[in-house]
C-alpha cells in the first residue's frame, strides 16, 4: 500500500483506510510481537508521510521535510520538570506495575509510558537512562500488551486476572504466575531506571542553575571552581553531592564487607546509592566468605533497621543482582506474585517491608538483630512445594548460618520463621480460655525471649501485608495470647551472668591492676583469613581493661573510646574481689570490649590508657570534648529513629536490679548512659552491652550504695532518669 493510497483511503470512509489497515495487522495471529510492531510503525510513518506530502502539494511548498526531537532539546530544561511532575501524578493514579495483580501495562509506574519518558529524557541530552536491560524490559511489556490485544480483540492495556492465563499461553509461558513475574521484573527495571534518571536530571538542572552565580563569584576573584564536598559516612564510603559513592582510597576487590557497609551507610543517612557505585561493586567487589564475618552481619542488620530508607537501597542492590549473590536463596522469591488480594506486595518486597515495619519495633525486644533478620526471611519458603512455613524453616536455617549467626541464634530464627503465623492464627481461631491452647503455643516457642520476638514479628508481618491484615481487635487478641503464654513461661530468666569465673587473661590483668593501683589494658586484633596476596586485614578488636573499683569507670572508659572514634559492638563489665598483699579483699572492675575503628587505623593501647587515667583523674573533660566534636561535625539528618526506651526487667536477678536500655546507637551513647547512672547514685555491678546493627541493647545490673537491689519505686525512678538523659 502506498502512502498516497493510505492518505486517500483514510481521509474517506473506505474499509481499506489507515484504521482498517491497522486493525488487520492487530488481528494477524501469525504476526505478533516485534514484527507486528515494526509493521505498525511503518504503516504510521507512511500515513504521516502521505498526509504531509498531500498538504505540501496543495500549499505549493517544495523542499520541505517532516522532522521532530531539536525544539524539544532546546526547551528541555524548562519542559523536563513538567514531564517529571506528570509522571509522578500518573504513578499516583495508576499505582506501581510491579505490585499490581491487574496492572495497567501502559499507565502504571514502571510501564510503557515511563519507558517512553526515559527515551524523551535521553533525547534531551540532559541525562541518559541506564541502558542495561531497559530495551529488554520494554520489549517484554510490549510483547505482553500485544498478546493481550490478540487474546481480547481489544486495544486494552489492563492485564485483568481473567485474561492472564490466555496471555501466558499466547506468549508460550507456563502459567499466569510466570507471566506476572516476567512483567514485574520488566517493570522493576523500568522503575529503577526511572528513579536513577530523574535523580540525575534534577542534579544536572540544579548545577546549571547555579552556574551563573558561580561565574559571578569567580569573576569577582573569590576563588577557583570548588569541587563537590565529600563527607565521610563510613569506612570507604562518602556522600558526594547527595549520593553515596566510594572514597578515593576504597578497594572493593580487597574489602568483602564494603558493599554492605555502603548500603547500610546510605540507608542510615537517607541517601541513594550512586548507580555507578552499585555497578562497580557488582563487578569488582570481593565475595564474602561463608559464613559471613561479624562486621558483614552487623552491616546487614543496620541496613534492615534503617526503616523506610532501606527500600530504595535494597532495590538498587537488587537491580544489579547483588542481593542474589549475597543470598542465593533470594532468587526464589524475587518478583514472585501473591494471589491473595490482602497482600499489597510481591513476596520479596513484602519481606523487605516487614523488615521496615520491624525496625520501628526494635525497642520492644532484647534481640533486634534476630527480629530484623527473621522479618526478612519469614516468607522465604514461598515458591516451594507444601507449607511455606515448614519449607521456610529449613531455608532460613541455611541462610542464617550463611549470614554468620551462631547455632543458638540460627535456631531462634528458624523457630520464628516456622511459627510466624502461630500467634495470629491461634488468637483469632482458638479458644484462649482452653489451657491446651496456651500450652501448645508455649511448647512451640519454648522461652520468653522467643515469644517476645514472635510477638513483634507477627505485628510487623501483618502491617506489611496490607490494611486488612491488622486491626486494634487483632492486636488485642494477640496481646492477650502473649500475656497468657508469658505466664506459662515465667521464671525462665537466667540468673546473674557474673557468677562465671574471669578468663585467664582477665585474671592476669586484674592481678597487675591490683599490684599497681592503675588501669591495665590489653588490645587484641583478630584478623580475617589471608587474602590472595597473603595480606590480612583486621575485622575486630578485643579491648580488655582491669582497674580498681571506683566511681565513674564506665562513663570514663566509654567516653575515651568515643573520643578515639571506636565503635562499641559489645561490652561486658563485671565487679570481682581479689585478695591484696595483706590478705584483705579488694574490689576490681573487669571490662571487655569488642570495638571497631570508625575511620582509619586503631589507636595505640598506651594512648587509650593515658586518656583513661586522665579521665578518671578529671583532667580530661570528655563531655566537653564530645560536645565540641558534635558541634563541629553535626550528624546528618537521616532516618528518624524510634525514641530510646529504658525499663526495669521484671524478676531479672536476685542480687541486683536490671535496668534495660534500648536505643539508636550513636557516638558517646554508653558514656551518657554511664553518666546518668552515676548521677542517680547507683552502683553498676555488671553491664552487658550489645550493638546490633544500628540498635544498642544494654542491660545494667545495679544496686544501691548498700549493695542491695533497688526498691521497685526507686528502680522506676532511675530508669526514668536515664531515659530523660538519652532523650
Amino acid at each position: 500500500m502506498t502512502s498516497t493510497e493510505v492518505t486517500t483511503e483514510t481521509e474517506g470512509s473506505g474499509p481499506s483506510g489507515y484504521a482498517a489497515a491497522r486493525l488487520r495487522l492487530l488481528q494477524q495471529e501469525a504476526r505478533s510481537g516485534p514484527p507486528r510492531r515494526a509493521a505498525l510503525a511503518r504503516l504510521t510513518d507512511d500515513w504521516l508521510t502521505g498526509l504531509f506530502t498531500a498538504a505540501a502539494t496543495r500549499a505549493g511548498v517544495r523542499g520541505a521535510a517532516l522532522v521532530a526531537l531539536a525544539d524539544w532539546r532546546n526547551q528541555a530544561p524548562k519542559r523536563l520538570p513538567a514531564l517529571h511532575e506528570l509522571c509522578q501524578e500518573r504513578a499516583e493514579r495508576a499505582g506501581e506495575l510491579q505490585f499490581l495483580l491487574e496492572p495497567d501495562l501502559k499507565e502504571a509506574r514502571g510501564g510503557l509510558r515511563d519507558a517512553t519518558a526515559l527515551r524523551a529524557v535521553a533525547a534531551s541530552w540532559v541525562a541518559d537512562a541506564p541502558r542495561e536491560g531497559l530495551d529488554r524490559a520494554r520489549r517484554t511489556l510490549l510483547d505482553a500488551r500485544d498478546a493481550l490485544h490478540l487474546t481480547t480483540g481489544r486495544a486494552t492495556d489492563r492485564l485483568a486476572l481473567q485474561e492472564q492465563d490466555q496471555v501466558a499461553a499466547a506468549l508460550g509461558l507456563l502459567d499466569a504466575d510466570t507471566l506476572l513475574r516476567q512483567v514485574y521484573e520488566a517493570a522493576r527495571t523500568v522503575s529503577y531506571a526511572t528513579d536513577v534518571t530523574w535523580r540525575e536530571v534534577n542534579r544536572v538542572l540544579r548545577a546549571r542553575s547555579a552556574r551563573p552565580k558561580l561565574r559571578a563569584l569567580l569573576s569577582g576573584g573569590l576563588g577557583t571552581k570548588p569541587t563537590p564536598e565529600r563527607t565521610p559516612l563510613a569506612d570507604g564510603v562518602v556522600d558526594a553531592d547527595g549520593e553515596v559513592v566510594l572514597a578515593r582510597a576504597a578497594r572493593p576487590e580487597r574489602d568483602p564487607v564494603l558493599t554492605l557497609r555502603a548500603a547500610a551507610a546510605a540507608a542510615e543517612a537517607g541517601l541513594p546509592l550512586s548507580r555507578h557505585l552499585v555497578r562497580h561493586l557488582a563487578t569488582t567487589a570481593r565475595p564474602l566468605p561463608v559464613p559471613w564475618p561479624p562486621e558483614a552481619r552487623e552491616e546487614l542488620v543496620t541496613l534492615l533497621g534503617a526503616g523506610v530508607a532501606t527500600v530504595g537501597v535494597w532495590e538498587a542492590l537488587e537491580a544489579e543482582g547483588i542481593i542474589t549473590r549475597l543470598l542465593p536463596d533470594w532468587e526464589r522469591v524475587h518478583c514472585r506474585p501473591q494471589r491473595n488480594p490482602v497482600h499489597t506486595w510481591t513476596v520479596d518486597r513484602h519481606l523487605v517491608e516487614t523488615a521496615v515495619r520491624a525496625a520501628s519495633l526494635t525497642r520492644r525486644v532484647h534481640r533486634p538483630d534476630l527480629l530484623l533478620v527473621a522479618a526478612l526471611l519469614h516468607d522465604i519458603g514461598k515458591g516451594w512445594p507444601g507449607d511455606h512455613s515448614v519449607a521456610g524453616e529449613v531455608i532460613a536455617r541455611d541462610m542464617a548460618t550463611r549470614i554468620g549467626f551462631d547455632k543458638h541464634d540460627v535456631g531462634v530464627i528458624a523457630t520464628l520463621v516456622r511459627h510466624h503465623l502461630l500467634l495470629v492464627d491461634t488468637a483469632t481461631r482458638r479458644d484462649l480460655d482452653d489451657p491446651a491452647t496456651v500450652q501448645a503455643v508455649a511448647g512451640a516457642v519454648s522461652n520468653a525471649s522467643t515469644l517476645e520476638l514472635l510477638h513483634a514479628l507477627t505485628e510487623a508481618d501483618a502491617l506489611a501485608t496490607g490494611p486488612a491484615a491488622w486491626s486494634a481487635w487483632r492486636a488485642s487478641l494477640v496481646a492477650d495470647l502473649v500475656k497468657r503464654v508469658g505466664a506459662v513461661l515465667a521464671g525462665e530468666f537466667p540468673d546473674d551472668p557474673d557468677d562465671e569465673a574471669p578468663s585467664a587473661e582477665h585474671e592476669r590483668l586484674a592481678i597487675e591492676a591490683l599490684r599497681t593501683g592503675d588501669p591495665v589494658l590489653a588490645l587484641h586484633t583478630q584478623p580475617e583469613e589471608p587474602a590472595g596476596d597473603g595480606e590480612v586485614e583486621p575485622v575486630g578488636v578485643e579491648l580488655l581493661i582491669a582497674l580498681p573499683d571506683r566511681p565513674g569507670v564506665l562513663p570514663a572508659a566509654a567516653g575515651v573510646l568515643a573520643l578515639h572514634r571506636l565503635t562499641v559492638r559489645a561490652a561486658d563489665l563485671r565487679a570481682v574481689e581479689l585478695p591484696n598483699e595483706v590478705g584483705e579483699r579488694a574490689d576490681l572492675l573487669l571490662l571487655s570490649w569488642r570495638v571497631a575503628a570508625e575511620y582509619g587505623s586503631l589507636p595505640q593501647a598506651a594512648r587509650l590508657r593515658a586518656d583513661l587515667v586522665r579521665a578518671l583523674e578529671g583532667s580530661l573533660d570528655i563531655r566537653a570534648r564530645l560536645a565540641e566534636r558534635e558541634a563541629a561535625y553535626p550528624r546528618r539528618r537521616g532516618v528518624k529513629a524510634p525514641p530510646p526506651r529504658v525499663t526495669v526487667a521484671a524478676a531479672g536477678s536476685r542480687r541486683a536490679t536490671v535496668i534495660e536500655v534500648r536505643s539508636q546507637d550513636a557516638p558517646g551513647l554508653l558514656h551518657r548512659i554511664g553518666n546518668a547512672l552515676e548521677g542517680s547514685a547507683v552502683r553498676v555491678r555488671s553491664a552487658h552491652v550489645s550493638t546490633l546493627g544500628a540498635n544498642a541493647v544494654d542491660a545494667f545490673y545495679v544496686t544501691g550504695t548498700d549493695g542491695e537491689p533497688l526498691t521497685p519505686a526507686r528502680a522506676s525512678e532511675v530508669a526514668g532518669e536515664v531515659e530523660k538523659a538519652l532523650g
